[in-house]
């Protein structure tokens, strides 16, 4: 990719450069899902974290885990999760505004002392459009987009993923871009737009 093409991967629609990605290992953890669903949510996170050279652990020392996945029909049965608005205090609002929205996702991080990622939380309403998506297909999407925090228009008309005959894969060049990411010479938190020239030459020599 390009310098440029990079860049905007991070640019956020404020016009701020932030890059930040796991500090910590990744301990993920699904509900509202089948045992095969699991499965397949713990192999989409298990192979993006093993592509970015980072690691996956039992336990947060902090957390317990750092990495939620809720799926569900409605965003009013989130309220009624237990515990989860202590997690995420702002929660009333928050599927207020979703409902309003008519989403069907939505992804909040929290953010160490450094700015390095310490926690996400995915929430999934599964509407028609995502109840018809096969499994293996949702799961490595959430996985690509909480690996890193993305600009929150990263995506917008285009996707991290590619249909490769009956196979759908994560895009050569997005996962150059996780790679390089996280590259121990690279810093966890970056704010200046630079960064993504440093991202850039490490896609190409990766």
């Amino acid at each position: 990719m390009e310098p440029a093409e990079v860049e905007a991967l991070f640019t956020r629609s404020d016009g701020a450069y932030l890059f930040a990605r796991w500090g910590r290992p990744v301990v993920p953890v699904v509900f509202g899902v089948d045992d095969a669903s699991l499965s397949v949510f713990k192999g989409a996170f298990e192979a993006v974290v093993a592509l970015a050279g980072h690691k996956m652990a039992e336990t947060d020392p902090e957390l317990g885990v750092n990495l939620m996945v809720f799926a569900f029909r409605d965003w009013a049965e989130l309220p009624e999760v237990r515990d989860l608005g202590r997690l995420v205090p702002e929660l009333p609002a928050l599927v207020a505004r979703l409902q309003a929205a008519g989403a069907n996702q939505y992804r909040i991080f929290r953010f160490d002392a450094g700015g390095a990622i310490r926690a996400a939380f995915v929430f999934l309403r599964m509407d028609d459009a995502l109840s018809e998506m096969p499994a293996e297909t949702l799961a490595l999407a959430q996985a690509v987009q909480t690996i890193v925090l993305w600009s929150d228009r990263a995506f917008d008309g285009s996707s991290p993923l590619a249909r490769v005959g009956e196979r759908v894969i994560l895009r050569p060049e997005i996962g150059a871009v996780i790679r390089a990411g996280y590259d121990p010479v690279l810093p966890a938190v970056a704010r200046d737009a630079s960064h993504a020239l440093r991202l850039a030459a490490r896609c190409r020599l990766g």
